[in-house]
């Protein structure tokens, strides 16, 4: 699944609160739970691979102790076939409410004598009898259904029987059902859209990870795969899509003589139930064949008319034979249909045959000469594209072995977008977006490992929480590592022995051990310190990752596991250890590839002469999962490096260098002056990404109102500016005189906007000008299109240097109904940056008006206002003046929002003692408890952060010369 909503959302908003606090110093008690590993075991025989549509009669992995929704079905019956019939019963323009019905017939294989058959169903009713037919050796023969009880808690129907089912033969079960057909994002769902100029609406599902149960009656578990007839009956208006090519359409009459159409579809391949798919729709389509794959992009009737989804279409088939090229293992269906939703929350789902999306994540305007967004669209197809055979070919056994889907597609999407976007630079977005993420959370007490046996994942974890950064990102990130240490050769290499064994069948990860260590075993070009499983359980069964520490003098690496140092009141002991691949250079040579795999090891090549020249730097290009912390002897020569020749170090690992230098600060293992000491050089920087992850730690957008209440402001702005002044005006040449030259600049498309919005925030006249001057353009000229590279930045400082009249512009274009989501929350944040406070004061009643917001937007308005340096007082006194209303109109969760973000903002002991004061007078008991913990948080945090800005401040004191 390609981020579920979550996915992106969770990824980005967990980096910027990362970010945020390395400035902040420390918050309290950060550790980490262990993974439990599984021990080493000589694998066991498996069975032969199983053709496409042949039933495989041993029984799935066993069933472990559960209750509820995570229960595992008994392992005596085994489904081989579904023939399925569902009717959505929509007709254009109903109103609604909106129901399904259908029928499923289960052709299931006996592997041990029952009585009952259980199977999933949640949220169904039965209709008509529930009958078992068989055994099929005998013609006409029935088992007698004693009666059929659902059990909601556990998401169950059972089918208690008379007889007996005997182990060996085969069933079928038929049971008919009905549901409701709600207009969420879940099961089969029906959304509402706009289509030129009309308003109509389309069916659509999302079934993983367990979902299909809420649509069909089912055997909802990964590795109880079967093959699937499907047929859909629909509006004669709407088009049906399923998994598999549509091979016949017939016609039916309801019992009032309505007239409904049948849509049936070709058998599809052995497949997970999660990966069933249905579409009903008014949608066209472009097509292409790519190698006998007819592949059909699904849109709105106007977006396909505009050509917004030609790119996608163009990309789909290059990525599909490369992918097919790479793993030697060929796509086995002969159509595939990609399907723009114009609402989904899971944003993007690999279903077999029949993909969906977020429109957002597949349309491109033609007229947009920027690749960011031809980029993204490249990396979620791909990521799609890869589950074809990591998810959907080969399915994990269950879902504590997700990242075998996700961790490997999220790898694949890389590999892939960059085939049809080879301007990209793979590194510096694989690192950037992927591995600086996640090593920012996956150190937090109660953060899982990879892979979880599966009872803990019943105990702690919901199904649909294993959806998160740590499946993805860092699943990815370790299959780089790996990918790394073994060459790529050998690792495809073993994929494809893997992918071929477990073809249409299930795997786990020490199933995928066992081909890696069959291709190492058959070499000799690649020798490795322990088993494959050793080494990779050490990666995916722990969790947390491991920070190296360097002794130059006497050459000694040893390693632990990276915590926070500050936390005082753990007494946790962490023993894990990682067995750990070295990439490193000396001296601007690269090494041979060393190995820790104990707690402490001393490498003689790693120690060093007296020579300032003589340096030595680990994890080069960030190659391996972890963080290096250098003595004060090589950070010093590393530092003196950069400002005399940066480029000596790879852009990754200056990336790497500088990102672990300020998270050891933030976890108490180096000096906040250590970390400055590698800022120096900045004037000599000219990697974007580079400079994003230095301001990100050193100017949080969520404190630049705190900073400047601070004597570090000044210093800081004199510093920062000295060595932003060359990437600035290097950027803002393009801005002025050609920024469509800028197209094929990634980074610039992402990261551009934080580089200018800090240069004004520091007061750089010339960004104030810029600003200034774009603005009034728009003003002359509604029709201009500001630089979207900086867009955001130009309508905040616009409005900030300007007065009422360029505030009543802005307003003027937020009502405008050509004005665009996007559109909208960039001048919604805009007016917040006023510097008028009467204007502010207009701008938060306009939130508080029912008629020129909605009562969603409120909060909005609110938590604008109280992150800007003088909306921050503004917003509090708004807020308090204002309670009651707000909190009889729009109750406790807008309050609970604003109120987090409010105590996020504090500045002083005085303010906080004022919004304790405030929270006793107006909040519940139980409320109050919550909020004083945020306080007292926030307390920690703000004497931290003091004593953190003084060490700053007086540094910085000292280096503004240099």
């Amino acid at each position: 699944m390609g981020a579920r909503g979550l996915y992106v959302g969770r990824r980005a908003a967990a980096l910027l609160a990362a970010l945020l606090m390395a400035l902040l110093a420390a918050l309290l008690a950060l550790a980490a739970l262990y993974g439990r590993c599984r021990q080493e075991e000589p694998p066991s025989p498996r069975p032969p691979r199983p053709s496409p549509t042949a039933p495989r009669l041993t029984a799935p992995p066993g069933p472990a102790p559960a209750a509820a929704s995570d229960r595992r079905l008994p392992r005596n019956l085994l489904p081989l076939h579904y023939d399925l019939e569902l009717w959505p019963q929509v007709r254009p323009g109903q109103a609604g409410p909106f129901a399904f019905s259908g029928q499923v017939n289960i052709t299931v294989h006996c592997l041990q004598d029952t009585d009952s058959a259980v199977l999933h169903s949640s949220g169904l009713r039965s209709r008509g009898a529930a009958i078992v037919r068989g055994p099929l050796s005998g013609a006409g023969a029935f088992v007698e259904v004693a009666g059929l009880r659902l059990d909601a808690a556990s998401e169950v129907a059972v089918l208690e029987l008379r007889g007996r089912l005997r182990a060996g033969r085969r069933y079928v079960l038929q049971l008919g059902f009905q549901g409701r057909l709600e207009e969420d994002f879940d099961g089969l769902f029906l959304t509402r859209y706009t289509d030129q100029g009309l308003s109509s609406m389309l069916i659509a599902s999302q079934l993983e990870p367990t979902y299909a149960r809420t649509v069909y009656p089912c055997f909802d578990e990964p590795a109880m795969k079967a093959t699937f007839n499907i047929r859909i009956v629909h509006d004669p208006s709407y088009v049906a899509l399923s998994n598999m090519p549509a091979i016949d359409i017939s016609e039916m009459k309801d019992e009032n003589g309505s007239l409904w159409t049948i849509t049936k579809f070709n058998t599809s391949l052995k497949m997970s139930t999660y990966l069933t798919a249905f579409v009903v729709c008014d949608f066209d389509y472009v097509t292409r064949t790519e190698r006998g794959n007819e592949i059909r992009i699904w849109a709105r009737k106007e977006a396909v008319k505009s050509g917004y989804v030609d790119y996608a279409l163009n990309v789909t088939g290059p990525i599909f034979s490369f992918l097919e090229d790479l793993l030697n293992v060929s796509y086995p269906l002969s159509k595939t249909d990609l399907v723009a939703l114009p609402d989904f929350g899971a944003g993007a789902m690999e279903n077999w045959g029949l993909m969906t999306f977020h429109e957002s994540s597949l349309m491109y305007r033609p007229s947009d000469k920027f690749t960011s967004r031809k980029a993204m669209i490249a990396i979620i197809v791909s990521h799609e594209l890869g589950h074809q055979w990591f998810g959907n070919l080969v399915t994990m056994n269950w879902w504590n072995d997700l990242w075998l889907n996700e961790g490997l597609a999220s790898y694949f999407e890389y590999l892939g977008a960059i085939i049809v976007e080879p301007k990209l630079s793979l590194d510096k977005i694989f690192y950037d977006h992927v591995v600086q993420p996640v090593l920012r959370e996956d150190n937090e007490r109660g953060v899982r490992s990879l892979s979880e046996t599966e009872e803990r994942i019943k105990e702690s974890f919901s199904l649909i929480s294993l959806f998160d950064s740590i499946t993805y990102s860092k699943g990815a990130s370790i299959t780089w590592m790996l990918s790394g240490f073994l060459t790529e050769k050998l690792f495809i290499r073993a994929l494809t022995s893997y992918l071929k064994e477990f073809s249409f069948s299930n795997a786990n990860q020490d199933d995928l051990w066992t081909h890696i260590q069959m291709v190492i075993d058959a070499q000799n070009e690649v020798q490795l310190p322990a088993s494959v499983k050793q080494i990779m359980d050490s990666w995916t069964c722990q969790n947390g990752f491991p920070v190296l520490t360097l002794n130059l003098t006497t050459g000694t690496i040893s390693q632990e596991q990276f915590l926070n140092k500050k936390n005082e009141n753990s007494t946790d002991s962490y023993n894990n250890t990682w067995i750990i691949p070295i990439s490193w250079m000396r001296n601007g040579s690269s090494q041979p590839l060393m190995w820790l795999d104990k707690s402490s090891k001393v490498f003689p090549e790693m120690q060093v002469s007296e020579s300032e020249y003589d340096w030595v730097l680990l994890n080069v290009n960030l190659n391996g999962y972890y963080r290096v912390n250098y003595d004060q002897l090589n950070l010093k020569r590393l530092a003196h490096l950069l400002e005399n020749d940066p480029k000596a170090i790879p852009a990754v690992s200056r990336f790497q260098l500088i990102d672990d230098v300020f998270a050891l600060t933030q976890f108490g293992y180096i000096q906040i002056e250590t970390a400055l000491e590698l800022t120096k050089y900045l004037a000599r920087e000219d990697e974007l990404f580079i400079w994003n992850m230095v301001l990100l730690n050193l100017v949080p957008e969520n404190l630049e109102s705190t900073l400047k209440n601070y004597e570090v402001y000044p210093l800081l702005k004199k510093y920062l500016l000295k060595r932003m002044l060359p990437i600035y005006h290097y950027y803002a040449g393009f801005i002025h005189e050609n920024v469509d030259a800028l197209e094929d600049d990634y980074f610039a498309q992402v990261y551009l906007e934080k580089l200018f919005a800090t240069a004004c925030w520091l007061g750089l006249q010339d960004c104030l000008n810029l600003s200034s001057e774009l603005y009034a353009k728009w003003m002359d000229n509604p029709e201009y299109k500001i630089p979207f590279l900086i867009r955001r930045t130009v309508c905040c400082y616009g409005v900030a240097v300007g007065s009422d009249k360029e505030w009543n512009f802005a307003w003027e274009m937020y009502n405008r109904t050509d004005s665009t989501k996007e559109d909208k929350d960039i001048l919604l944040s805009a007016m917040s940056c006023a510097k008028e406070s009467w204007l502010l004061y207009r701008y938060l009643q306009y939130g508080l008006s029912d008629t020129l917001f909605s009562a969603n937007y409120t909060s909005v308005v609110i938590l604008y206002a109280v992150t800007k340096d003088i909306g921050n007082r503004i917003a509090w006194e708004f807020v308090t003046e204002n309670w009651p209303i707000l909190s009889e109109r729009y109750g406790k969760e807008l309050l609970h929002d604003v109120l987090k973000v409010m105590g996020r903002f504090v500045n002083t002991d005085v303010q906080i003692q004022e919004l304790q004061t405030f929270y006793n007078a107006t909040l519940e008991k139980d409320e109050r408890v919550a909020t004083t913990l945020l306080l007292e948080l926030a307390k920690i945090e703000n004497m931290e952060r003091r004593e953190l800005l003084i060490k700053v401040a007086k540094w910085l004191q000292k280096n503004l010369d240099d």
